[in-house]
């Protein structure tokens, strides 16, 4: 019946909106995608955790920088991106740097760091935790290791080391 009175379409002035594929980073050489994210180390005092801020670049896989703070903030994100790049010697418009949605990651701080570098950012989707596999699979495989320590760190220093 709605067939035949034309009353089987969408009635409303707008489209649901069509679902898109974001564009997948892909890198040729170094240096041109760096991936990045935080994760959680144990301390002594229970409930409290160090920061461990790692930077990679997905192309060579190689761990370009890292840091352990007490905690999170786009201060130290942004500070180590700027040495990173410092170190890196990474031009402007050189280089893309995908992360989660945390808010490190989209503070002002950090944000206005990258632009003042020429640095793309990019982010993984909403809801989705397989938008930035290198680093939570280096933090996953280290933290399975037979060496990695059972026991809380003791100090930020050994933490870091």
């Amino acid at each position: 019946m709605l067939r035949e009175e034309g009353l089987n379409n969408h009635r409303q002035p707008s489209r649901p909106a069509a679902k898109r594929v974001p564009r997948e980073l892909t890198a040729t050489a170094p240096n041109q995608v760096w991936s990045w994210d935080i994760t959680y180390l144990r301390s002594p005092v229970r409930g409290r955790f160090f920061c461990l801020y790692l930077v990679m670049d997905i192309w060579s896989r190689k761990i370009v920088a890292t840091a352990v703070h007490e905690e999170e903030s786009s201060e130290h994100a942004a500070a180590l991106i700027a040495k990173a790049c410092a170190d890196e010697g990474i031009d402007e418009n050189q280089l893309v740097l995908h992360s989660d949605n945390g808010s490190p990651m989209k503070g002002a701080t950090m944000l206005a760091t990258l632009q003042k570098l020429g640095i793309a950012s990019s982010f993984s989707r909403p809801s989705v935790s397989n938008d930035n596999p290198l680093p939570e699979a280096l933090f996953k495989t280290a933290k399975y290791r037979p060496w990695y320590p059972s026991r809380p760190f003791a100090s930020l220093e050994d933490a870091a080391a």
